[in-house]
């Protein structure tokens, strides 16, 4: 590249003056003499610095790419070094297949489903009670498939294989010193609150709610649930109350963790009032500190009177079909789908976690999510059956406190939503702290921008970017990225290993861009809900490529780009992404229907120009010779969200219209709205 930079244009971005004269014969070299990845490469070793100002680093950027052609896909950003891949766990499990690429990997794990799920299974040294006759059985069909049939297990047993003494959980308040807990110490934890649930009548079986922050209690609450033979029913603590009240009487549940209240960036948010007013069963109910704040029901029990004083429990073992968890996922009707993990399903968590994340023992693990979100109950096992640590910040992920309790706790592995990186990025309060202990990020849950991607590298010295993308349904990623190939910021590499896809245009016939389909069977796949019919959600009506060969429907909009990388694009149903957490848009609509003044609405989600996280709008009629104020409108359709869905659903922007557009049978046609919306930008008048 000929192109060569001024001191001032270096300057320009902030960079000091001394700085910028020194690095800027460097800069040229690079730029005169290496082709534009390498070059990157050398930039980035030598020159970018986390304290420097990230103009800087765009600059750059788009100084060392400026020809390069992004149709195409984004150029790598980082190249995986020939030491580095030899200490991956993927690099280990081709030693042992005698397997000499990633590509021929993935293609083996195709080949030979039932023996890499096999292989995983003896890597993680998955403990079993009873040994399965069959790895796999497809008697019963593709949609329907028998994983370790014959074997009896307890999911639980294998998340505590680590040395006793070493940390299984990190953890820290807002403002306060950092914490550990051992390994032995979360099993005698788990094995008190096993045995305080059989103390209180309940048996194995039952239904048992946690509507909880992410904490070390509520992690010993979920693995001792399990541990009893119960079942957990996964509860986001930012649900409003009329919606903890739906996921109670799906799941039936007996009880349900919950605690007083929140402590977010100083502020107190109630939780057991929601709790209360959801109409629960008996609560057991822990203080945010030292003392329960809050009155209970007569039914309820405090924390410290619940827990049993035994450390010892034997856990209830169960045949691999047995359901551990349900989780709720939204689709395209306002009822979530409950959908139940088995025994199995956490298989799937820990080998892509042992895999595609590349985690060792010992390795500290921080991703600030819920147990109400499946990456809530993904954290606990691809960290735990993998030996390693588990890092918990009880307070908000949006400011410089917890990016310190990530320099803090040392944390060698961070996942985001994209929505997080972008706050981070426009308040850059994660400047000039020392993230050099991160050897990869992860990022799931929203589609990502290339820029925000390359901030969120760039604050740890660029460190890779594991892009995963899947579903609760799935128990972890369909696509994903991997250390072992180059990475692409906002890109997947590859699809999951045991796992293949195939992209369907509007025709049904295969393409580059269009929807993405699941080809089972896989472990982690579900195979039932229930409060739907599973095959309808999943199976019926969905192309076919050969008549042996069912496609699983999952939604996404996927494209297949010319370098063999895939990039999202969304959903392609009426279900959306919203600060990383699945909501559909009749959800949406039901509630904002109930506003004074409104006669109907239609919830959509879209992308901003530059990507990332989708943006919700809303299209709303008003009622017939009802005058509004349209700020006055926008502020009680927000609190309406607030008060009855989720005060994290954001409305960007309204536009208020005559009618909605309907198909012959009245259904809203949301996806002609969204194309208006990106053709329209809205009117200034409609602002």
């Amino acid at each position: 590249m000929a192109k060569q930079l001024s001191l001032e244009q270096l300057v320009t971005c902030g960079v000091e003056r001394a700085n910028a004269m020194a690095m800027l014969p460097l800069i040229n070299q690079c730029l005169a003499s290496l082709s534009p990845v390498d070059c990157w490469q050398c930039l980035t070793k030598k020159v970018l610095k986390p304290q420097y100002p990230f103009a800087l680093d765009e600059f750059l950027y788009q100084t060392v790419f400026a020809d390069w052609d992004f149709s195409q896909g984004e150029p790598p950003v980082w190249l995986p070094a020939a030491e580095q891949i030899k200490t991956t766990n993927i690099s280990a499990l081709m030693k042992e297949l005698e397997i000499s690429s990633y590509l021929e990997l993935h293609c083996w794990s195709l080949q030979n489903r039932a023996e890499f799920w096999e292989i995983m299974i003896q890597r993680l040294n998955i403990y079993l009670h009873q040994k399965y006759r069959h790895i796999l059985d497809l008697d019963q069909g593709i949609e329907s498939p028998q994983w370790l049939v014959g074997a009896k297990l307890n999911i639980v047993a294998s998340c505590f294989q680590a040395p006793k003494n070493d940390s299984a959980i990190i953890w820290q308040r807002e403002g306060g010193p950092l914490c550990h807990l051992t390994y032995g110490e979360l099993e005698d934890l788990t094995n008190r609150v096993a045995n305080g649930l059989r103390d209180v009548g309940l048996t194995p079986g039952d239904s048992i709610e946690i509507a909880m922050p992410m904490t070390a209690e509520s992690v010993a609450i979920y693995l001792g649930i399990i541990k009893a033979g119960c079942v957990v029913v996964s509860i986001a603590d930012s649900l409003a109350a009329e919606e903890i009240a739906i996921r109670l009487q799906l799941s039936r549940a007996k009880a349900i963790f919950t605690q007083d209240y929140i402590l977010r960036a100083g502020k107190n948010l109630p939780l057991y009032s929601k709790v209360v007013d959801a109409a629960a069963p008996q609560a057991i109910v822990l203080p945010n500190d030292c003392y329960l704040t809050v009155k209970l029901r007569n039914q309820d029990l405090p924390w410290a009177e619940f827990l049993s004083p035994l450390e010892q429990f034997e856990a209830v073992v169960t045949g691999p079909e047995a359901h551990t968890n349900i989780l709720f996922s939204s689709g395209t009707t306002g009822e979530p789908k409950a959908i139940p993990w088995t025994q199995t399903t956490p298989l799937k968590c820990a080998i892509d976690g042992h895999l595609h994340h590349d985690i060792h023992p010992r390795e500290i693990i921080a991703w600030p999510t819920n147990l109400g979100w499946m990456m809530g109950p993904w954290l606990i096992y691809a960290s735990l059956i993998n030996r390693a640590t588990i890092a918990l910040y009880y307070g908000a992920p949006t400011g410089r406190a917890f990016g310190q309790f990530v320099q803090d706790a040392q944390v060698t592995m961070l996942g985001v939503v994209p929505s997080l990186v972008n706050t981070w990025k426009t308040t850059s309060c994660m400047q000039g702290l020392d993230w050099s202990g991160i050897k990869a990020f992860s990022s799931t849950g929203e589609c990502s921008a290339p820029q925000e991607m390359l901030f969120l590298m760039s604050l740890a010295g660029y460190k890779p970017i594991i892009e995963y993308c899947g579903g609760t349904e799935i128990g972890g990623g369909y696509l994903t990225g991997t250390l072992v190939q180059p990475c692409a910021p906002a890109t997947f590499t590859t699809p999951a290993l045991g796992l293949d896809l195939v992209i369907v245009d509007e025709n049904g016939h295969a393409a580059n861009k269009g929807e993405a389909f699941i080809i089972p069977p896989a472990i982690g796949l579900s195979t039932e809900l229930l409060n739907k019919d599973h095959h309808e959600v999943y199976f019926a009506n969905t192309p076919s490529m050969l008549p042996s060969l069912p496609l699983r429907r999952h939604g996404d909009q996927i494209e297949h780009l010319p370098n063999s990388y895939y990039r999202a694009h969304g959903r392609t149903d009426d279900t959306m992404n919203l600060n990383g957490i699945k909501v559909s848009s009749v959800e949406i609509e039901q509630v904002l229907n109930t506003v004074a003044g409104v006669q109907e609405t239609a919830a959509i989600a879209v992308s901003p120009s530059q990507g990332g996280p989708k943006q919700l709008v809303i299209y709303l009629v008003v009622k017939p010779n009802v005058q509004v104020d349209k700020a006055l409108l926008m502020n009680s359709l927000q609190m309406a969200i607030k008060q009855h869905l989720n005060p994290l659903f954001k409305i960007s922007d309204l536009a208020i219209v005559e009618g909605l557009p309907r198909t012959a049978s009245n259904k809203v046609m949301r996806r002609v709205l969204r194309d208006q919306y990106l053709k329209r930008k809205l009117q200034p008048d409609d602002r």
